[in-house]
């Protein structure tokens, strides 16, 4: 067995630098020696003559013809040993424990094998914005590349429109965009959001507001989204404001999230199409939770009176009913009304059909009209029965209220009746409507109810002038599930108007909203 003996280099031999191509005569250096060996190696010296000064002059000249070459931080880990990695990470460790980062989430990833590198990318961080608790809410943040991973994903965004200032906040809300590639991940999203008529000045919002919509692949969840919106009834061209305005449905799975309520809904009576433009005009319906929020909503509109076969006029007035603490309120309301209005709960339970907005408006709001008709000498029953015909009146507007009520007083001098047989005079304009309509009445002499003369349309109150009868009055058209809406005397009017549908005024209904 032959023994192969090396001798250390001598000392003064660490200091030079090393030379870029190792010798191919060097061997794997000994246990204890990997410090001494691992720069021994680079030596040119012949085997046999290891150590003499012939040997070191010779090398010096030699390794002069190779360029020298300073590792840098980036690439030491690829020469280091394991002992050398293991001491790396432990100075790393140490290096984030004094600046308050708990390093344990980052046993299983490679760290810079210096720990100048780290610092840097801990300082970059810091200027960004971020907080040492960003930093171990998220501790992966550490194993990004400054110049590989954050500059260019940061300079991409700015590029986009978010404004420098809040890029640290975007990192905050989602700190893995940073592991993402521009060409691969981001800039696909970008393009399909343009393609869905999002205004390029509307992206920076649309990100910002949502900004895991990043890490989302356009050809899954976000384009079935989409296309099952789309099979319900709404156009393409409407997506992109949608989601504009409530970008969130674009990362919600069909199956699991949107097809179920929107299966409720219809179930309800609720017609697709009608759905399809509420979805259009409030997306945000889409955030709420059915089994949680919807159902337990419905169930409270029920047990509070509220006909099932109205319940889809109630959610397309106002949609957000299906979102609110609805039991809370409506206990709290209907209290109101009975103590303050003298409204009973089956005349609460009309006015929730008629308006039901009512659960969200403020009890001060609805004081302030009762007590002036109650201070024009209008009895507390003659109110009250006066909010279940007209639940409008609870959000009128005091000054106009007033302007109307002088003028009817004091220019048309009907008896007081009259209010109480429309008080939705109150929620006409007193310049474009009442007024108006007014003189061309008593220019020709004609004596009709508020009704007659005020709720109709400007074309049905000319052929109402030219005709030579008064039709009886007829009430206004309500929505019935299951049939057509009634308009009687409209076949008097016109003969080009046909009945509408329920849909028909539903839709409408919905397009005023």
């Amino acid at each position: 067995m032959n023994l192969v003996v090396r001798r250390k280099p001598p000392l003064f031999s660490i200091s030079r630098p090393l030379p870029l191509v190792p010798s191919p005569a060097c061997h794997a250096p000994a246990a204890g020696e990997a410090s001494t060996s691992r720069r021994s190696r680079y030596s040119t010296a012949a085997p046999g003559e290891k150590g003499s000064p012939s040997s070191l002059s010779s090398s010096s000249s030699s390794s002069s013809k190779f360029p020298e070459y300073e590792l840098p931080s980036v690439t030491w880990g690829v020469i280091q040993g394991r002992k050398e990695r293991l001491v790396s990470r432990v100075i790393i460790s140490d290096y984030l424990k004094t600046l308050g980062i708990a390093p344990n989430e980052l046993a299983d990833l490679e760290l810079p094998s210096s720990v100048d590198v780290m610092r840097e990318r801990v300082d970059f961080l810091t200027r960004l914005g971020l907080s040492v608790d960003d930093l171990n809410a998220y501790p992966f943040l550490l194993a990004c590349s400054v110049r590989k991973n954050m500059i260019p994903v940061l300079g991409y965004l700015e590029k986009l429109g978010v404004p420098r200032p809040r890029l640290g906040e975007f990192v905050r809300a989602y700190p893995q965009v940073l592991h993402a590639s521009v060409v691969v991940e981001l800039a696909p999203v970008v393009k399909f959001l343009r393609g869905l008529d999002v205004e390029r000045s509307d992206i920076p919002f649309v990100l910002q507001r949502y900004p895991e919509l990043l890490g989302f692949k356009p050809e899954g969840t976000m384009s079935t989204s989409v296309a099952y919106l789309v099979s319900i009834g709404l156009w393409p061209r409407d997506i992109g404001p949608m989601v504009t305005q409530y970008p969130f449905f674009l990362g919600m799975r069909v199956g699991t999230t949107i097809k179920p309520l929107v299966e409720f809904l219809v179930s309800l009576g609720l017609p697709k199409r009608i759905l399809a433009k509420m979805l259009e005009k409030r997306p945000y319906v889409l955030g709420y939770d059915l089994e949680e929020t919807v159902k337990p909503n419905v169930d409270a509109l029920l047990s509070f009176g509220v006909r099932r076969e109205s319940l889809p006029s109630v959610i397309a007035q106002f949609p957000q009913i299906l979102g609110l603490p609805l039991k809370a309120k409506l206990s709290t309301q209907q209290y109101f009304f009975n103590l303050k209005l003298k409204v009973d709960p089956d005349g609460f339970t009309r006015v929730m059909e008629k308006m039901p907005q009512i659960v969200s408006l403020h009890q001060n709001v609805m004081l302030k009209p009762i007590e002036f008709l109650r201070g024009r000498g209008i009895l507390d029953e003659d109110v009250a029965n006066m909010v279940v015909k007209c639940p409008q009146l609870l959000a009128c507007r005091v000054e106009l209220m007033k302007n109307s009520y002088y003028f009817f007083k004091s220019e048309m001098k009907w008896p007081v009746q009259e209010l109480f047989e429309f008080p939705e005079y109150f929620t006409y304009s007193l310049e474009s409507r009442i007024k108006p309509r007014y003189q061309r009445l008593a220019n020709k002499g004609i004596r009709c109810t508020l009704d007659w003369f005020l709720n109709c349309s400007d074309q049905r109150f000319e052929e109402r002038l030219r005709g030579d009868y008064i039709e009886a009055d007829a009430p206004g058209p309500s929505f019935v599930m299951g049939g057509k809406l009634e308009m009687p005397g409209s076949h008097l009017v016109s003969d080009k108007e046909e009945d509408e549908s329920d849909e028909e005024v539903l839709y409408r209904r919905t397009i005023s909203l």
